[in-house]
Parts: C-alpha cells; sequence; structure tokens
C-alpha cells in the first residue's frame, strides 16, 4: 500500500508499505479521503517536531470505509462507512472527573501516534463513528473539523434569535457559523482576509472586515445596541482578544476557541462591568461527532463549497506547498486511494 511520512524539515515522503492485519480491538480502514488541518501545517513548518515521533505519517480529518476486524471487535461490519474521533482516552483517570476528552494524559491519534495519511489504517475500534451507507466520503472528511464547531457552539448555549459574532473566519470559523446559523442565531464573522469575506458571504453568511468597518458599530447597528449574545473567538491574534469583550453585551458569553500559546492581555474589566463569562472549548465529545455526522448526513448546508481543492495523496509535499503559497484555500483534501 501507499502511504506517506513527514520526515522534518517540511519533507513528506512516500513509501510502499506491506497491509498490515489489525491487532484485537482494531479495525482496519481503506482510507477515502483525508482533510489537512492547520494542525498538519503546523507539523510540515516543523513546530511540533518534539511531539511527532519524526517519521510519522499524520492526519486525522478523514473518511472512509472498514476493511478487515480484528478479534475482539463485535459492533462493526466490513463494509460499513466510519470516520474516526482521534482521540486516544485509555489512560483516563478519577482526576479527570469523567471528562474523557481533555483527559490530563490525552493522545491525540494522527499526532502522537501514526494517522490516516496513508492507504489503508489500522485504529482503535473505540475510536470509530459509523456513517450511513449514502453518506458522501468527501463531505464526510469534514466531520471531524465539523465536530470542534458542534461542540464550541454547544457550550455556548447559543439558541434560536440570539446573535452570534466569529472572530475569524478561516475553516473553523466558517464552519462555527455555519453550525450557529443552523441552531436559528443572527450570525456576524468578522475576518480581515477580503477573500475570506467573499467567501463567507458566498455561503449565505453576513461577513464583515474589521479594517474597514468599526464592527463594535456594526454589531450594535444589527442588534439594536445589544451586541452579541455570544462571541466566538478563532483567529487567535491580539485584535481579536481587544474587541471580543466590546462587541460581546451585557452577560454575553466568550468562547475561546483559537489556541493561544503565550499569554495575551485581555480587559477583565469588561467581566466585571458586564458579567461576561469565558468558556474553552477544546477538541470534541461523542455527541458533537453525532451532531456533526448528522448535518452532513442531511447536506443541507453548503459543504461542498467549504472543499477547495482535492489532490491524491501521492501530491502530498505539493500539497502542503500549495497551501502556504495560498493561505486564502479553505479545506484541501487527499484522496487515498489516487
Amino acid at each position: 500500500m501507499q502511504a506517506t511520512q513527514y520526515i522534518g524539515n517540511k519533507t513528506f515522503k512516500v513509501l510502499e508499505k506491506e497491509i498490515e492485519a489489525p491487532a484485537s480491538g482494531e479495525v482496519r480502514i481503506k482510507v477515502a479521503y483525508v482533510g489537512v488541518c492547520g494542525t498538519d501545517v503546523h507539523i510540515y513548518h516543523g513546530m511540533m517536531d518534539k511531539r511527532v515521533d519524526i517519521p510519522e505519517t499524520i492526519g486525522h480529518e478523514m473518511s472512509g470505509v472498514i476493511d478487515a476486524i480484528g478479534d475482539g471487535v463485535t459492533d462493526f461490519s466490513v463494509g460499513e462507512k466510519v470516520v474516526v474521533r482521534p482521540l486516544d482516552d485509555r489512560k483516563v483517570k478519577p482526576s479527570d472527573k469523567g471528562f474523557n476528552h481533555i483527559c490530563e494524559e490525552l493522545k491525540f491519534i494522527g499526532i502522537d501516534s501514526p494517522g490516516a495519511m496513508q492507504q489503508y489504517w489500522n485504529v482503535p475500534a473505540f475510536t470509530l463513528h459509523k456513517l450511513k451507507e449514502n453518506t458522501d466520503l468527501k463531505l464526510a472528511a469534514l466531520i471531524e473539523p465539523l465536530s470542534v464547531a458542534a461542540h464550541d457552539v454547544r457550550l455556548s448555549g447559543l439558541v434560536a434569535g440570539e446573535t452570534a459574532v466569529v472572530l475569524g473566519g478561516g475553516p473553523i470559523g466558517l464552519l462555527v457559523a455555519l453550525v450557529a446559523k443552523e441552531v436559528g442565531a443572527q450570525v456576524i464573522i468578522s475576518e480581515v482576509n477580503e477573500k475570506r469575506v467573499s467567501k463567507a458571504k458566498a455561503l449565505g453568511l453576513d461577513a464583515v472586515n474589521p479594517i474597514n468597518i468599526d464592527l463594535v458599530e456594526y454589531v450594535k447597528e444589527k442588534t439594536d445596541g445589544r451586541r452579541a449574545d455570544v462571541v466566538f473567538e478563532v483567529a487567535g491574534v491580539q485584535p481579536a482578544l481587544d474587541v471580543m469583550c466590546e462587541v460581546a453585551g451585557i452577560r454575553g458569553r466568550i468562547v475561546m476557541v483559537a489556541i493561544h500559546g503565550q499569554k495575551k492581555e485581555v480587559d477583565l474589566f469588561k467581566f466585571f462591568w458586564k458579567e461576561l463569562k469565558l468558556i474553552g472549548a477544546r477538541v470534541y465529545e461523542k455527541e458533537d461527532y453525532e451532531k456533526a455526522i448528522t448535518l452532513i448526513t442531511e447536506n443541507q448546508l453548503p459543504f461542498e463549497d467549504m472543499i477547495t481543492d482535492v489532490q491524491p495523496l501521492s501530491n502530498i509535499q505539493q500539497v502542503f506547498k500549495n497551501i502556504d503559497n495560498n493561505p486564502d484555500g479553505l479545506k484541501v483534501l487527499m484522496d487515498c486511494q489516487l
């Protein structure tokens, strides 16, 4: 079979490997599509070399079909369409309080262990979620990032009739906006990249560039002065942190979606003055995956328009170069059977 490996120094190699039988408790998946995540790009840039066991096959946004089943696996059958929820929580402890998805010793499959950028992939059966037979496997590769969005929106407590402001119009920001709109909220996206603003509008979303307009005044105008009930901080930059407390209304909820690797300034006075709430959100839980699967299966949202390119697995090196050269793109998929 064909497999890829990240070998460091912004380099991938494509190699031939033997197809391995699944171990006890595992299934073997014939991988259909793998999406390239921002984390994969960070790995490509060497930002996670201390964590990734180089050389390593990476990738976790995937879809596929069960090809073989190991001993002890009884809930799945060969030929079923599936996706993987890539969280290995087998070292969960009582101190984790039952929140296995963020347990202290959580391992992320595709980063801390081999991932999906290969034609066949052996994974623990407990990570699988079944898809319906008619599910489009290309769209199903969006289920993992869509689950992130579903988790963020669920934790926010957003309900129909409320207003949500999404700071950042990249792939996750757009998915958060689509899920929030599906809930029945008024959604406004703030994004500084004009091409992404245009893309958001093409998806039927209200999007503005805060460089060109006063975002706070725009939100006030759209809400009769109430401002936002929920703010999703997805941009991960200081200007977003500066404005999030301003666009949030009284008792607004701010969901921290972006990863901030360093300490940043936040106007805590606004939290006191308006009784704001800050909510951390990380990865997803089983129910978020099921929500994402339902949305993909129903396919009532413009998910096809989120996919900007599909390339053969063998083109992996060029795929990552292209992402660097075209930061305006949204979701790139690799066809693992080409």
